[in-house]
């Protein structure tokens, strides 16, 4: 081997990371999943979209979007990130857990406009009218539009005190 055959070999290619693969893997996974699963649920009727028709997109689309994830990294792997913040993915997935714990005792709209609101303002440390308006739209707001817009029943509050205001 001469020195100048060993200087005109490429250099090793990047290649993605395990992690992300693993994820890409997983969302590429959950999509199939919703895909076969929607299909079972009918996707038209003689009416019009079928029950199964928006879980179907969703589905097509994380499949699709996973794809297009993964040429991204073979073409170009990401840098090598520093790290999830543990505490923010702790508080997040705590906070998820409360939310679907108190979610029927609640009530949709109190459960979420709280949830929000410790997001916002608390982790995001957004100004108070900014967290305020951003949770009742995401709460009140998302409430009305389901139930009257898409005629989608969101859980209402088993308390009879909060269900008497209308949550």
């Amino acid at each position: 081997m001469t020195t100048e055959s060993t200087m005109t070999q490429s250099p090793a290619r990047a290649r993605p990371a395990r992690s992300v693969l693993a994820g890409i893997t997983a969302f590429a996974a959950l999509g199939a999943y919703v895909l076969v699963s929607s299909v079972g649920l009918g996707l038209w009727t003689s009416l019009g979209p079928g029950p199964g028709l928006f879980p179907f997109a969703m589905g097509a689309l994380l499949a699709s979007m996973s794809v297009l994830w993964l040429l991204q990294e073979l073409k170009k792997p990401s840098a090598a990130g520093e790290g999830a913040d543990r505490g923010l993915v702790t508080a997040v997935v705590v906070s998820l857990l409360v939310l679907a714990a108190v979610m029927d005792l609640l009530g949709f709209q109190l459960s979420m406009f709280l949830f929000l609101m410790y997001h916002l303002k608390i982790r995001g440390k957004r100004s108070w009218l900014s967290s305020l308006l951003t949770a009742l739209a995401g709460s009140v707001g998302a409430f009305y539009a389901f139930n009257y817009g898409l005629n989608v029943a969101l859980p209402v509050s088993s308390i009879n005190v909060l269900n008497l205001i209308g949550l």
